[in-house]
């Protein structure tokens, strides 16, 4: 739904403390999503105000995360725009001329109370058995006990914060893009703080001032934001400002169904493997932003018929409302993202890309990469992995600068022994020395033949020769790796393979 009397701008607003997390990029790609389907504005704003937690590193790390994922912004960090700045720290002066002015027009109070205090008013609700929150002493102290609580502060080196006067009685009705009207009781929310003692804003009264001054027209948020719905909208009513349309999107829940994915306690898999939950784990762990990005579009959101792989350019077409949106929580399917990652390596990339791709986990693997043989390589493994990283393992030993011979146990096929083992080898030194031209199609045709003469099977005898050859029991095609390891290389192995069963 949208207002066609107001253009469609959407943000994406993290808190820099820390690598992105995957269930925030799902966030910035469906709002990047909505605004590029009308043709909107995506703004990035950063919401650094939580110093404690701030990591200086933080900024670029997200940026980069972002643009690997394919998500551009309009406005923002690098790009600049009519409403910045777009970093909370250096619009400090901004929240705190209208938190002021709440104060001023009877929205707001003044707060002098301690921390010990609001701790021991927590502690005697506690014993009475109410939920905990502050008691709005200050709210209704007389001129007299302020005076007092505020010299109290003073004398302390405290300065108050500033809380909004929520209304006591009735309910606000709160209409939400994905779960209709949502009722709240208002008597059980809190008087939040809105600015702190230190000058800084909280959440609450920051992305209120920035989306108006920001002219955002649909928020997009994780549900467990909902509850703070009622009181961003009393102080929507508090400025008089137009509101922004508000979707409270499902949360990623680990892969097991049960808890939100979090970066504190990353999910576990039946093999007891740590799963990632940071953008940049995936970037490391070989997975492709398209992919990834299919992926978390499609966790939650229909694409519809029946369709699962898509593009982005494909989602954006179809992304013009919230209607396609589950508005309940769906697991992370990483075995689903394992399928999507090959079928993209299989379908969707040229050699020549996967070769390039390819070069950096073999580099970060501390193995010297030569391009030409990796352009050879890159075909064999491309129907064959589902991560860049897999090529370590299957076609690694291609860059290492010395070849490793396999254990005799690899050498030995099934219902065979080392005789007949050592025999097989000896029977390929002369076909090795005697195909010409040293091609794979002449080599498979040169060995079932061999193989037959010596009455062991394919999977025997070319098993033989691709662990002798590689030093290995999965690797790339056989003969397709005699082709590129070359005729002088292969006589080496399986003579050095010899050695190992006599």
């Amino acid at each position: 739904m949208t207002d066609a009397n107001r253009p469609v701008r959407t943000r994406f607003a993290p808190s820099p403390t820390g690598s992105l997390h995957i269930g925030g990029l799902r966030m910035a790609l469906w709002a990047w999503l909505f605004a590029r389907h009308h043709g909107g504005q995506f703004i990035l704003r950063i919401e650094d105000t939580d110093q404690k937690r701030y990591d200086p590193n933080a900024l670029q790390t997200l940026l980069e995360a972002l643009r690997w994922v394919g998500v551009d912004w309009d406005e923002g960090p690098e790009v600049g725009g009519p409403y910045g700045p777009y970093v909370q720290s250096e619009r400090l002066a901004l929240y705190q001329e209208w938190a002021k002015w709440l104060v001023d027009n009877d929205h707001a109070y003044y707060c002098y109370c301690s921390s010990e205090r609001l701790e021991q008013v927590n502690k005697e609700k506690q014993a009475a058995g109410i939920p905990p929150g502050y008691n709005r002493r200050c709210r209704y102290a007389s001129p007299d006990e302020l005076a007092a609580l505020k010299a109290e502060a003073e004398a302390d080196g405290r300065s108050p914060v500033i809380r909004l006067k929520m209304p006591r009685e009735g309910k606000t009705l709160f209409p939400d893009l994905v779960r209709g009207e949502v009722e709240f009781e208002n008597e059980s929310i809190q008087d939040a703080v809105l600015l702190k003692g230190d000058g800084f804003p909280t959440y609450h009264l920051a992305v209120v001032v920035d989306d108006h001054f920001m002219r955002i027209s649909h928020v997009m948020r994780g549900i467990e934001w909902l509850p703070s719905a009622p009181l961003h909208m009393q102080l929507w009513k508090a400025f008089g400002w137009e509101m922004p349309q508000y979707a409270h999107l499902p949360v990623m829940l680990n892969p097991n169904g049960k808890g939100k994915i979090s970066k504190r306690k990353p999910p576990v898999d039946a093999k007891g493997n740590v799963l990632p939950v940071m953008v940049h784990d995936y970037i490391k762990g070989g997975y492709l932003a398209p992919a990834l990005a299919n992926l978390l579009v499609g966790i939650g959101w229909n694409f519809g018929d029946e369709v699962e792989v898509f593009s982005m350019d494909e989602a954006r077409e179809r992304f013009n409302d919230f209607s396609r949106i589950n508005p309940s929580n769906s697991a992370f399917p990483m075995e689903k993202l394992e399928w999507i990652n090959g079928l993209y390596i299989r379908e969707k990339m040229t050699p020549d890309a996967l070769a390039d791709a390819l070069r950096a986990p073999l580099e970060a693997a501390g193995l010297n990469v030569d391009m030409e043989t990796l352009r050879k390589v890159a075909p064999l493994v491309q129907t064959r992995i589902k991560t860049l990283n897999d090529v370590v393992d299957m076609a690694g030993f291609f860059f290492k600068p010395e070849f490793t011979p396999p254990p005799v146990e690899k050498l030995i096929q099934k219902k065979m022994d080392a005789a007949s083992t050592k025999r097989a080898l000896e029977a390929c030194i002369p076909v090795i020395e005697a195909v010409d031209p040293f091609t794979a199609d002449k080599l498979l045709g040169a060995f079932t033949e061999l193989g037959q003469e010596l009455g062991l099977n394919n999977s025997q005898m070319f098993g033989v020769l691709r662990v002798a050859v590689s030093g290995q029991a999965i690797s790339t095609p056989t003969f397709e790796t005699m082709e590129i390891v070359g005729r002088e290389e292969t006589l080496r192995r399986v003579r050095l393979a010899i050695g190992l069963v006599s």
